[in-house]
């Protein structure tokens, strides 16, 4: 009875110790709290699992191109808001804002809308 007790306990750290990455991914450590909108032509639209991801050019105040990438929820998420794999396509002209950008400067943030050539707006219903 008593091996079977202390198997079990280490079963469970075990587990434990395991499962703890899967929580470290959803940090902010890497984001500060700045808003930028920025308007761009899509590259591509990453329909993927744990986020999708938004891939746009946009020129910069020195006429050069910047290439974005917006993370955004998991299709599982997004699509009850009536966001699909269908919703962007490449080479239309957007206006996106995000929320969180990278702290490193690079040119990454958390997408919060995206408004389309028609001016339909897509988001997750709560901004900042």
């Amino acid at each position: 009875m008593r091996n079977r007790a202390i198997t079990n306990a280490l079963m469970l750290v075990g587990l434990l110790s395991v499962s703890a990455p899967l929580f470290a991914h959803h940090g902010n450590a890497a984001y500060d709290n700045r808003t930028v909108t920025v308007k761009g032509t899509i590259t591509a639209w990453l329909w993927t699992n744990p986020h999708s991801f938004l891939k746009f050019d946009a020129k910069d105040e020195k006429g050069n191109t910047v290439h974005w990438i917006g993370e955004w929820n998991a299709p599982a998420t997004l699509i009850n808001f009536g966001i699909t794999a269908k919703s962007f396509h490449v080479g239309e002209d957007v206006t996106v804002t995000m929320v969180g950008m990278a702290k490193s400067g690079s040119s990454v943030g958390r997408v919060t809308k995206v408004i389309l050539p028609d001016g339909q707006e897509l988001s997750m219903g709560s901004e900042r």
